[in-house]
């Protein structure tokens, strides 16, 4: 997966670099679709905001959150992010089956 990660008002630093790679690999633990990732960081006064847009085969998942600690909104972002990635993985299997409704290609 490949991930874009950048910050408006914000240095990423290389601890923030590497705590964003480690949970984004919790969402392809849960889905082996995602192609990409596009994180963004900012600062506006008090509020840190996490927002992420995931790329999937054949969809793409938004999600932001905000709080008053970088690491404390990226946890929510992921959260967040974890949830629609299940979503979307139930929507494309077939729950009788076990199978999927669509077959993505691999990539």
């Amino acid at each position: 997966m490949q991930i874009k990660l950048s910050g408006h008002h914000v240095e990423i630093t290389p601890a923030l670099h590497d705590y964003v790679h480690d949970k984004l690999e919790r969402i392809e633990r849960h889905f082996d679709n995602v192609t990409s990732a596009q994180v963004i960081l900012s600062v506006e006064k008090l509020r840190h905001k996490a927002e992420a847009t995931v790329y999937v085969a054949g969809n793409e998942i938004f999600a932001d959150a905000v709080g008053e600690d970088m690491y404390a909104s990226l946890d929510a972002l992921i959260d967040k992010i974890d949830r629609q990635i299940k979503k979307h993985k139930e929507k494309v299997t077939d729950k009788h089956r076990g199978v999927k409704v669509r077959d993505y290609p691999e990539v």
